[in-house]
C-alpha cells in the first residue's frame, strides 16, 4: 500500500468503530511503528488463514478468507503499510477417513493414515489427493478475486523451512508436553507425543510416544506400530519425516512464519490458547485475531458437514450474487447467525440498499458501510431501480415458465429504459429471482379466496384502479390502497395488506403494493382481483 489515500479517509479509518478497524487496531497496538525484521528492515504484516485439504473448500473457507481480507484492507487504510495474506494448507495431515463425495474410495481406503500429500488422487488428475484439493482451493479463492500467497505444509516440512523450529520442539519437548498433557484424558496422556513420526516403511503418520535422542540433529526414537513386529526406529524428524500434532503444529507455524493475525471460530478457542502457549515456548508470539461465532441452520442448530445441514456456496450463488453472500458474512461476525436459503432475498435487498446509500455518505459513514469493505473501497456506481423482493413477487404472479424477456416486458411499466443493456445488474437479479422463485417459492404459494370485509375492499380497489389508469404513479396507487385500509372495516391496517398478499400473491407477506401494481400493471392487477373475487 502507498500513502495515496485521502487524508480525511485515513483519519476516519483511524477513528472508525466498524469491526474491521477495531481488529486492525490490535495490530497497531502490537506494532505501533510497523513491523521490522531483526536487521531493522521493514516487514509486511502477515495475515494467515488455515485450510485442511481432506475435503473440498466450503462456505467456512470463504467466510474466513473474506473476513481476514477485510481486516487486512482496513489495516492498510489506517496505516498505508504493506501486508501479506497466506492461505496455509495443512496437507501433511494424515488421511483419517474416506470422504463420501469422492470416486475410487478403495484407493483412499488403502492409503488411510498417510499424509494427504502422499495419498493418490482418487480423481486421477493430480499427483496426490492434497494436490487435487489444493488446486480446488486456489481455483475457489481466485474465483472471488482474493489476493493471497498459497503455502503448503508439505513444502515447508520437506524443504527444511520448518527444520529449525522442529529442533526447537525437541529442545523444548518437556515444556510442550507440560502445555499439552493437562488438556488430555489419562489414557491419551500415556501415548501422547506432539511429534508424529512418519513410518519409513508404511508411510503412515504414527500416533506413538517418542523419545528425544538428539535435539540438535533432530533424532527421535519410537516404535513403528504400522509394520509387523513393532520395530523400534531411530529417525530424524527433519525434511518431512515427521509432522506435529495439529495444535502444536499451529503454534509452531505461528512462530516459524511470524504470523501477526489469524481469526478462527469459537469452537477453537481452547486450541488457540494452547497454540499461543506453544508459539511462546518456541520463541514466537500468538497472533492477534477475531474469534467468530458459528453459523446455524434453519432450526438454529450448529451446521455440521457430517449432518449435511448447511448451505453450500454453490446453493447461495444459484439464487443470489456473491456480493450478497459477502454482505451477509460481513455483518456481526461475533453473533451466531442462521445460514439457509430463506435469508437470501433479504440479504440481496439489504446489500443493494447499503450500496445505494454509499455515494452520499461522508467518510465516517462510508467506512461503517458494509459495501465499502466488500468492494475494498471501490464501490460500483450502478444501483438497482427495483428491489429483489419486488422482482420475486412479480415472477410469482407471472406463474410457471416466466422468462427474462417477459419480466423485462413488465418492467417497462416501471422504467423508461427497461432493457438489459441499460440495467445489467438488474438483468442479473432477474436471473436470480427466476431461479429462487422456481425452486424455493413456487411450491409454497397458494392464493386464498377473500372473505368478510376483504371482498368489499378488493371491489373498491378494483374501482379505484380503473379510475387511476395505467399512467398512475406508484405513490398514487399506494395512497389509494392506504385510504381503503384506513376507511374500511379492518381492525388494523396490516390486516388489509395481509389480505392483499394472501389473496393476490399467495403469500403471507409481500412488497409495497403501490410499487408492485405499477410494475405489474393496473390492468393485470385488476385481473388478479377479478380472479380472487371469483374464487369466493
Amino acid at each position: 500500500m502507498t500513502d495515496a489515500f485521502d487524508p480525511e479517509r485515513r483519519a476516519a479509518a483511524l477513528e472508525s468503530k466498524a469491526w474491521p478497524y477495531e481488529e486492525a487496531r490490535k495490530l497497531l497496538k502490537r506494532w505501533p511503528e510497523g513491523k521490522f525484521a531483526k536487521d531493522g528492515t521493514p516487514e509486511p504484516m502477515l495475515f494467515e488463514t488455515g485450510y485442511g485439504p481432506s475435503g473440498l473448500p466450503h462456505i467456512g473457507t470463504f467466510q474466513e478468507v473474506l473476513r481476514t481480507t477485510i481486516v487486512r484492507r482496513a489495516y492498510e487504510e489506517m496505516t498505508g503499510r504493506p501486508t501479506r495474506l497466506v492461505a496455509f494448507s495443512d496437507d501433511m495431515d494424515g488421511l483419517r477417513k474416506v470422504p463420501d463425495n469422492v470416486p475410487n474410495k478403495e484407493l483412499l481406503a488403502a492409503n488411510l493414515g498417510k499424509p494427504l500429500s502422499r495419498v493418490p488422487d482418487p480423481f486421477g488428475k493430480f499427483g496426490s489427493f492434497a494436490a487435487h484439493n489444493n488446486a480446488m482451493l486456489r481455483d475457489f479463492l481466485d474465483r472471488f478475486g482474493f489476493e493471497y500467497e498459497f503455502v503448503s505444509s508439505t513444502d515447508h516440512y520437506t524443504s527444511g523451512r520448518f527444520d529449525e523450529k522442529l529442533r526447537d520442539v525437541l529442545r523444548n519437548y518437556n515444556k510442550i508436553m507440560a502445555v499439552m498433557l493437562p488438556t488430555l484424558r489419562a489414557e491419551r496422556q500415556a501415548t501422547y507425543s506432539p511429534v508424529l513420526p512418519i513410518s519409513p516403511k508404511s508411510g503412515v503418520v504414527l500416533q506413538v510416544p517418542v523419545e528425544v535422542v538428539d535435539a540438535e540433529a533432530g533424532i527421535i526414537r519410537f516404535v513403528d506400530t504400522s509394520v509387523p513386529g513393532d520395530e523400534t526406529v531411530e529417525q530424524s524428524i527433519l525434511g518431512g519425516r515427521a509432522k506435529l500434532q495439529w495444535k502444536p503444529d499451529w503454534g509452531m507455524r505461528w512462530a516459524a512464519l511470524g504470523v501477526d493475525y489469524e481469526m478462527y471460530g469459537k469452537d477453537l478457542i481452547d486450541s488457540g490458547v494452547l497454540g499461543g502457549k506453544i508459539a511462546q515456548v518456541l520463541g514466537g508470539r500468538k497472533p492477534e485475531g477475531l474469534i467468530y461465532e458459528l453459523f446455524l441452520d434453519a432450526k438454529g442448530e450448529k451446521i455440521s458437514k457430517s449432518k449435511g445441514n448447511g448451505l453450500s456456496i454453490e446453493e447461495w450463488l444459484t439464487y443470489g450474487p456473491d456480493e450478497s453472500l459477502a454482505f451477509y458474512i460481513y455483518r456481526e461476525p461475533k453473533k451466531a447467525k442462521s445460514l439457509h436459503l430463506g435469508l437470501i432475498p433479504r440479504a440481496v435487498d439489504d446489500y443493494w440498499q447499503f450500496r445505494a446509500n454509499y455515494p452520499a455518505q461522508g467518510w465516517k459513514e462510508k467506512l461503517g458501510n458494509p459495501v465499502h469493505h466488500i468492494h475494498t473501497g471501490d464501490v460500483p456506481a450502478e444501483t438497482l431501480p427495483v428491489t429483489f423482493g419486488l422482482l420475486l413477487n412479480l415472477v410469482g404472479v407471472m406463474g410457471e415458465g416466466a422468462t427474462d424477456e417477459q419480466v423485462w416486458g413488465y418492467l417497462g411499466n416501471y422504467l423508461p429504459d427497461a432493457n438489459a443493456a441499460a440495467h445489467p445488474e438488474l438483468d442479473r437479479m432477474i436471473g436470480y429471482a427466476l431461479a429462487y422463485h422456481r425452486d424455493f417459492i413456487a411450491p409454497t404459494l397458494k392464493r386464498r379466496a377473500p372473505e368478510g370485509v376483504e371482498v368489499a375492499a378488493l371491489e373498491r380497489l378494483d374501482a379505484d384502479l380503473a379510475t387511476l389508469g395505467e399512467d398512475a404513479s406508484a405513490e398514487d396507487i399506494q395512497n389509494a390502497i392506504y385510504e381503503i385500509g384506513k376507511t374500511g372495516d379492518f381492525a388494523e391496517l396490516r390486516d388489509w395488506f395481509k389480505a392483499l398478499y394472501e389473496t393476490l400473491l399467495g403469500s403471507s407477506q409481500g412488497p409495497r403494493m403501490g410499487s408492485f401494481i405499477k410494475l405489474y400493471g393496473v390492468a393485470n392487477t385488476r385481473r388478479l382481483i377479478a380472479e380472487a373475487l371469483a374464487a369466493q
